[in-house]
């Protein structure tokens, strides 16, 4: 049997045979000729992508830069696993996750480039609809490379981004393409696969409707506000998804996709060949449900005091805090002084309350303060009077279990499907984005009055109170961001929200990236760290790749 290797997608000790369907072993010249030579090859790419049930695979590990590397979770300890240098932003050029991310992402852009080249398009329109599905995966994958391997849009179309490879010619290995020449490619593949799928599939195949919405947020990343609002106008108006109601918001996860109404696209995860023990799944790091699960990683204090800010938050139920039995009252995440530069740092404070004379005392550092409150609109703020006079803000709340000192909060986002433990089937776009993408557009554009009514869309859903106005001391885009902070949290989007727009991540909040010398409390965006290394495998395997900046 003739195998065919290629250089670009070796692994590191074996090179992959990219003509091999991940469902048999034909050689992939028969699978062409086949009748269904076509839906399989087209299967296995979308196999390629979703991973499997060890945690490997193409979103497995895509999901860990994008959230890991975000302000929304801490992680309670250190870990061999190669994840905590995309928490920590001590990238390596060996991390073996990333080295999976190159090669399942390129090899399924081969079997894509094989449908793409290999069928013609006009014979019927299931033909048609199974080659736009691969000109979406296509675009997916290079967008999804480009930015984790390259500087975002807005800071240089000529900055390097990973090679472009087109066609099925094995023998062609190029280097590096331009961030620009990745997004062009990225806005062309999907364009077609616009034109091309017409057919009516459920939700975990690719769509008309999925290449408008990762057209929304493609052209969003690009700054053409124009296009990200025209694209999230086409699927919010399609009328084939509605948003959740605010009573079945926090049970999304355990929905399949199918019969979810908000969700465009996804990759669908079954308990049988797809789970396992339930112990490498995304959801396992955030929780353990039912005995199944590390449970090491949790909601970041500076993400539960944004979603605190309104209790009756439907979203507030993704968070699962796990107290302690007796329950004892005491102080968290106390603000305490400022670090070398120059920000606030937090401290875990599991100090007990104590009641005297009709108020509330907690002691820290052997002092015993009185806990006061202030009444804001939305919310009630307890805090101390310092030796030097100044307020200190803690949250009070009963005592928690921890690990390492860390309280769990835990994160139920990315579990549950079907009320299994840590099953579930990753979400790769929705309608909720597409309100929030337009929103953004609109903030760009200086139409605040657009942008406002999006957020209240989101708000409102949310059950939390609609903005009248933009809040005096904030930007309509302030507002935007923060919504989206909110909303599609823990779905890998945050890192990028944040480094896109040129801010800096405030990483000061309590968590074991902290830990060790010259931590990243705060992470600009023009740091070389917020994109990952080229793999040094495949540099080594193909020399004329560049490597990123130290």
């Amino acid at each position: 049997m003739k195998k065919i290797f290629l250089a670009l997608i070796a692994l590191t000790s074996v090179a992959c045979n990219i003509d091999r369907s991940p469902y048999d072993s034909k050689e992939s010249d028969t699978i062409l000729t086949d009748p269904t030579g076509l839906q399989t090859i087209t299967l296995g790419n979308y196999a390629l992508l979703k991973g499997d049930a060890t945690g490997g695979g193409f979103f497995n590990n895509l999901y860990r830069v994008g959230e890991y590397g975000g302000d929304n979770i801490d992680i309670s300890g250190t870990t061999t696993d190669q994840f905590f240098y995309y928490y920590n932003y001590r990238s390596i050029k060996n991390n073996g996750r990333s080295n999976t991310i190159w090669n399942a992402g390129y090899k399924a852009i081969i079997g894509c480039n094989k449908v793409i080249s290999k069928f013609a398009e006009g014979k019927d329109t299931n033909t048609d609809q199974l080659i736009g599905e691969n000109y979406f995966l296509r675009a997916y994958v290079y967008f999804s490379l480009v930015n984790v391997f390259g500087k975002p849009y807005n800071q240089g179309t000529g900055n390097l981004g990973v090679p472009l490879k087109t066609s099925d010619d094995v023998n062609e290995l190029p280097g590096r393409a331009t961030v620009g020449q990745i997004y062009d490619q990225v806005v062309n593949d999907l364009r077609k696969a616009e034109q091309l799928m017409t057919l009516d599939k459920n939700n975990t195949y690719a769509s008309k409707e999925a290449a408008q919405a990762l057209l929304s947020r493609v052209y969003l990343y690009m700054e053409n506000n124009d296009k990200a609002i025209e694209y999230a106008d086409k699927v919010i108006n399609s009328g084939k998804y509605m948003l959740l109601s605010n009573s079945e918001l926090p049970s999304y996860a355990t929905k399949t996709p199918e019969t979810n109404k908000e969700t465009i696209f996804a990759f669908k995860y079954n308990k049988d060949g797809d789970y396992s023990d339930g112990w490498y799944t995304i959801g396992s790091m955030y929780a353990n449900i039912q005995n199944v699960g590390w449970g090491e990683m949790y909601a970041s204090s500076s993400y539960l005091d944004l979603i605190n800010q309104n209790p009756q938050d439907a979203r507030l139920k993704f968070i699962s805090p796990k107290y302690a039995t007796p329950s004892v009252p005491v102080a968290y995440w106390v603000q305490q002084g400022t670090n070398a530069s120059g920000g606030i740092t937090y401290n875990y404070t599991f100090q007990k309350t104590f009641q005297q004379g009709g108020n509330t005392y907690f002691t820290m550092n052997n002092v015993n303060y009185q806990v006061q409150s202030e009444i804001l609109p939305t919310k009630t703020n307890y805090y101390f009077i310092n030796s030097n006079n100044v307020k200190v803000y803690v949250n009070l709340d009963n005592d928690m279990d921890k690990r390492n000192g860390y309280p769990k909060f835990y994160v139920l986002k990315c579990s549950l499907q079907e009320g299994v433990p840590q099953l579930w089937s990753p979400v790769i776009l929705r309608l909720a984005e597409m309100y929030l993408n337009r929103a953004e557009g609109y903030a760009k554009k200086g139409n605040s009055a657009s942008a406002l009514a999006d957020v209240n869309t989101i708000r409102t859903r949310a059950g939390i109170p609609a903005y009248p106005s933009v809040p005096s001391g904030q930007t309509i885009l302030d507002l935007v961001l923060q919504e989206r902070r909110l909303e599609m949290a823990f779905e890998a989007h945050r890192k990028y929200d944040v480094f896109r727009n040129k801010l800096s991540l405030d990483r000061n909040y309590p968590g074991t990236h902290l830990n060790g010398n010259n931590p990243f409390y705060t992470v600009p965006y023009t740091s070389n760290r917020i994109i990952e290394y080229i793999p040094e495998q495949q540099i080594q395997i193909q020399p004329n790749l560049i490597q990123n900046p130290d």
